[in-house]
């Protein structure tokens, strides 16, 4: 969990090889990211586990916009989305 100067909440996005990784609260998610991805680059919207991103692909020069919905991957692991989500503020891309 990051936390900026007002005190809100933010979770971070990254990407490993063929892998996203959404970090928050001391949890690391990991799903199966875009088979050409190299980086996500700006966070363009954050609603509620809803997540559209800038991205670079392999196959393209230009950023193109990428959408992910992190309910259903939530669920997935059997982790309640209202619960996990509620005390997200926003989004922020960090590469480690």
């Amino acid at each position: 969990m990051s936390n900026d100067t007002h005190g809100h909440n933010y979770a971070l996005l990254s990407n490993d090889g063929k892998y996203t990784i959404f970090k928050f609260g001391g949890r690391t998610i990991r799903f199966r990211a875009p088979y050409s991805l190299e980086r996500y680059t700006k966070v363009k919207k954050w609603e509620n586990g809803y997540i559209v991103v800038m991205a670079k692909y392999a196959h393209s020069e230009k950023d193109e916009e990428e959408y992910i919905d992190l309910v259903p991957v939530l669920e997935n692991l059997y982790i309640s989305p209202k619960e996990f989500l509620k005390p997200i503020n926003g989004l922020k891309i960090k590469y480690e």
